[in-house]
């Protein structure tokens, strides 16, 4: 009777099993988890967050809500709520082309596949890293100062925090891109404009144009916080009702604000969801056509 012949075992079976991790944290781990149990009590505790601040706080809350019901529906009020509205939204679209114009060449240099020369990829980052890390706020304190109230200074204030923003997050997207298609560029003899052109930015351009209309959303929250500080808007008015104690007059204005938000936010849902329908049949069809254009003519 012939014994059967078992094959030698692939190299992979002959690979030991890697071990298995113990279910029971190390004391590193539980470091960690104890560190970071101790920073949110910590946090909680010193901010005074708890039951008993709302407790303390139900009479101001009651009075507060009591006022804002029901809310002003004066001609005059719903004309100026209206133009401010449209004020804040001129902000926010503003702001958004100020932003895209001075933070895309920023994450073009910053993307780590265009390859830009070290010392520009490095100051291009320190630039982003710094208009974003100012808060919009704090820059619409410094333009109110420079060019005076008004919506010039919440442009200004939106739109260099924007510009940080959209370098950090379009880099990213630019740098996700597949690397095929940009190496086959860079094979082809191809400089690096060119296969930022025509191999990175066709690749990325629907998630860019997506992070830029969310950066409108951002936007537009921003513009109505800015307004506090006198760069206009509807923050503005919002401020001064609330300082008056005008509270019918302050419920007006914040359902006018509700109702933008949520206008923008659809609005952008819906173009960002045709955008992102579309991108799965654009990436690299470009480059790829150069790249055939370019073979049948050498």
């Amino acid at each position: 009777m012939n014994t059967p012949v078992t094959a030698p075992p692939a190299p992979d079976e002959q690979r030991a099993a890697p071990p298995r991790r113990s279910p029971i944290l190390s004391p590193i781990r539980w470091l960690v988890v104890a560190a970071v149990v101790a920073a949110c009590l910590w946090s909680l505790i010193g901010t005074g967050v708890g039951i008993g601040s709302l407790i303390d706080g139900r009479q101001g809350a009651a009075q507060l809500l009591g006022g804002l019901f029901p809310p002003e529906l004066d001609g005059e009020l719903l004309r100026r709520v209206g133009t401010a509205t449209a004020e804040t939204l001129q902000i926010s679209i503003a702001a958004l082309v100020l932003g895209a114009a001075a933070g895309l060449p920023l994450a073009v240099l910053i993307a780590g596949n265009v390859a830009a020369p070290r010392p520009v990829a490095a100051a291009a980052r320190v630039v982003a890293a710094a208009l974003r890390g100012v808060p919009e706020l704090l820059w619409a304190l410094l333009f109110v100062a420079a060019v005076g109230l008004g919506p010039a200074a919440g442009v200004y204030a939106v739109g260099l925090h924007a510009a940080g923003v959209v370098a950090k997050l379009c880099s990213e997207q630019m740098e996700a891109v597949e690397a095929a298609p940009v190496e086959a560029m860079r094979l082809t003899g191809a400089s690096r404009t060119a296969t930022t052109f025509l191999a990175i930015i066709p690749q990325a351009r629907a998630n860019i144009a997506s992070q830029l209309l969310y950066q409108w959303e951002c936007n537009l929250r921003s513009s109505v916080v800015i307004g506090f500080v006198g760069a206009g808007g509807i923050g503005q008015d919002l401020g001064i009702a609330l300082r008056l104690f005008r509270y019918q007059e302050l419920a007006t204005l914040m359902l006018a604000v509700l109702i933008l938000v949520l206008g923008v936010d659809r609005l952008s849902k819906i173009f960002r969801s045709r955008l992102g329908a579309a991108s799965g049949n654009t990436p690299g069809h470009s480059t790829f056509r150069f790249l055939r254009l370019r073979r049948s003519t050498t």
